[in-house]
Formats: structure tokens, C-alpha cells, sequence
């Protein structure tokens, strides 16, 4: 399945670009994409106003910081520098697409409409880590592994009351 705002339920739904209400370390988020482009600021006022933002509003507020960043390759969650390439960063990552899907029901029903044997690609998104605070990979793994925790965990629920 091609996640991509502009296809069709639930591959919309899953994008990043798509306005899903979530709450990432105590500042509120209407997209993925909002925080995604917030590590791109060091200010923490910057980046709550980012987090704001949905699909191409938030993706053109951050790309007036890409050379800076890029040439850095340091990225920043309130007051915290992240190297790109760094194990802290996946993790940040990992914790922001586990606050969407534990919060975003809308989320959570598309990642389950998409079926027990989906498998996602962002045919839009890049491969450099160097270039993008997101790869294919990045999103596609923690998108695929949502699906499969969201699968366990209702088959141990019907295991359990059954």
C-alpha cells in the first residue's frame, strides 16, 4: 500500500500530511508532519508553532531551515540537539509515531483497515538521511510495525475473552 495524502482510505489517512491530533512531550500536534518539521528548529516556540501546522503548510515552514540542519545534520526536540545518524534520534522518532497511534483513533482505524497482510510504501519520500529528517524506511518500518503491535494486541484481547 503507497502511503501518500492524495490516495485513496486508508493510505491517506496514514500520511504524514494528514491532520492527526496528537500530544508529543506535552506540546500538541495536528500532524506527523508538524513534528517532523519542528526538529528542524532549535527554538522551542518555533517549534510548537510547527507542530501547529498540517501537511504542506508544515512542510514549507520547515524547508526554510533544510540547508541549516542538512549542513549540521543536527536536528532538536526542546532544547535537546540530536545527531541525524543517532540511535537518540530513532528513538525520538519511535516515541512520536507511539504517542500518534496510541492517541489518534482516526490513525489507529486506518492502520487497521489496511488489512492483516499490508505492507506500505512511500513512493514520494527519500532515501538520504543526509536530505530528510524522514527516509522511506523510517516511516515505512514504524508504520508496518504499528500495524503488527495493533494485530497482537487484539488477538491477545480475543485470546483473552474467548
Amino acid at each position: 500500500m503507497d502511503i501518500g495524502s492524495n490516495n485513496s482510505y486508508p493510505s491517506s489517512v496514514l500520511s504524514n500530511f494528514t491532520e492527526n491530533h496528537f500530544t508529543f512531550d506535552g506540546i500538541e500536534c495536528k500532524s506527523m508532519e508538524g513534528l517532523l518539521q519542528s526538529f528542524k528548529f532549535e527554538n522551542e516556540n518555533a517549534q510548537a508553532i510547527t507542530c501547529g501546522l498540517v501537511g504542506i503548510k508544515a512542510k514549507r515552514k520547515g524547508q526554510k531551515r533544510n540547508k541549516y540542519w542538512q549542513a549540521q545534520q543536527t536536528l532538536w526536540w526542546k532544547g535537546k540537539a540530536y545527531a541525524r545518524n543517532s540511535e537518540a534520534y530513532q528513538e525520538l522518532l519511535d516515541a512520536a509515531f507511539t504517542a500518534l497511534y496510541e492517541q489518534s483513533e482516526k490513525f489507529r482505524k486506518a492502520l487497521a483497515s489496511a488489512g492483516q497482510n499490508a505492507t506500505f510504501t512511500h513512493s514520494i519520500g527519500h532515501n538520504q538521511h543526509k536530505k530528510t529528517v524522514l527516509t522511506t524506511q523510517e516511516f515505512c518500518s514504524r508504520v508496518q510495525r504499528l500495524k503488527d503491535y495493533g494485530e497482537i494486541k487484539r488477538y491477545n484481547l480475543k485470546k483473552f475473552f474467548t
